[in-house]
């Protein structure tokens, strides 16, 4: 039976992408973004308030998604699935949509008055700090999707060394108490393999008990018996965070990465709880997810160079580059979804089984 609320999550999760890069035009946490318009205390507390989790849910969903996975198929379709799913569209925008974000950085920060195809040489030749926030070479918001690829075939050979069934009869002999401790080797695996607070071994972590532990059911069974108190928790560790953060800017790692796993299981069980079911928008959106991740920021990026240029109120601007950017993706994804070759490049799954469908 599948389960839906996995689905409906990482749906819910790249949705609010969409505010939350919006919002990045103004933050204060001293990296500016490719279009970049000062500080905002307010939206960049508004970040703060989902930043921790997002990102991590993602990579904990994708361990639970791993494991029901290997169950219906082999580790070779695992890694060929993965290949077409997470690689090819890596490296088809890297090539062709980082690049044009970056564009717009470089004509915001520097003036920078050529064309797409003088940009694309200097993106692939300039090297500086992986933010792309200058011109130079980045993976932009791709990097989810290489560091899956990579976590996906490094957790591969952990699958082999330690057997799901062994793990998971420890995992259902842990207290509640002892699942919320498990941020600990999260907050330690940061260290681990991080590129400018991008961390592969904190995402291997977070796949790896997604995959050994959050999809054990008897685990979530666990965490919803105990649910009241775990909001509780969640909800003040989330209004401390927010006034610590807007009051002293303060955003400690061990701090963030508790709120970001306490977060995780509580959004984890009341999925499961509310959102194990398909609607209309569901099944849409769960399919449209991937490909507007992938085509959502350089279109932002690009609306956003304009906006800002025609319009000087900010919550005006922070409207239409929010929702404009959401309706231009969405309106993408219909378009370059019928044409076969660029379909598989933005990982579209709808059209490709309307196709198989109707050649059978």
């Amino acid at each position: 039976m599948r389960k839906h609320y996995i689905d409906n999550l990482r749906s819910m999760t790249i949705l609010l992408l969409f505010p939350v890069h919006s919002f990045m035009v103004w933050n204060d946490f001293g990296t500016k973004f490719y279009i970049w318009q000062g500080e905002n205390k307010l939206l960049s507390t508004l970040i703060v308030l989902v930043n921790p989790w997002f990102m991590p849910l993602l990579f904990v969903l994708a361990g639970m998604s791993a494991r029901y996975a290997l169950e219906k198929r082999s580790r070779r379709d695992f890694v060929r699935q993965r290949i077409r799913k997470l690689l090819i569209p890596f490296l088809c925008g890297l090539l062709f949509l980082v690049p044009f974000q970056t564009l717009y950085a470089r004509k915001f920060f520097y003036g920078y008055e050529g064309g797409l195809v003088g940009h694309w040489k200097y993106f692939f030749t300039h090297l500086t700090d992986f933010s792309g926030y200058d011109g130079a070479f980045t993976p932009g918001h791709l990097w989810f999707i290489l560091f899956l690829f990579i976590i996906s075939m490094l957790s591969l050979a952990v699958f082999r060394l330690i057997p799901y069934q062994g793990a998971a009869k420890r995992a259902e002999k842990l207290p509640v108490p002892c699942v919320i401790l498990l941020f600990i080797p999260v907050w330690l695996m940061y260290y681990l393999g991080n590129f400018g607070g991008f961390s592969i071994g904190k995402n291997l972590a977070l796949f790896l008990l997604g995959y050994y532990f959050l999809s054990n059911d008897i685990v979530l069974d666990k965490l919803e018996k105990n649910i009241r108190w775990l909001t509780v928790l969640w909800i003040s560790a989330t209004v401390s965070s927010e006034a610590l953060y807007y009051k002293y800017s303060y955003y400690g790692d061990l701090w963030v990465n508790f709120i970001g796993w306490l977060s995780v299981l509580v959004l984890l069980v009341l999925g499961r709880k509310f959102l194990n079911k398909r609607t209309k928008f569901t099944e849409y959106f769960n399919e449209a997810s991937y490909p507007v991740y992938i085509l959502h920021q350089s279109i932002l990026t690009a609306l956003a160079y304009y906006i800002v240029g025609i319009c000087n109120v900010m919550w005006i601007q922070v409207i239409c580059i929010g929702f404009g950017s959401f309706g231009l993706s969405i309106a993408a994804y219909h378009i370059l979804g019928h044409i076969p070759i660029v379909r598989e490049m933005i990982g579209c799954s709808t059209i490709n089984r309307k196709h198989e469908r109707t050649k059978t």
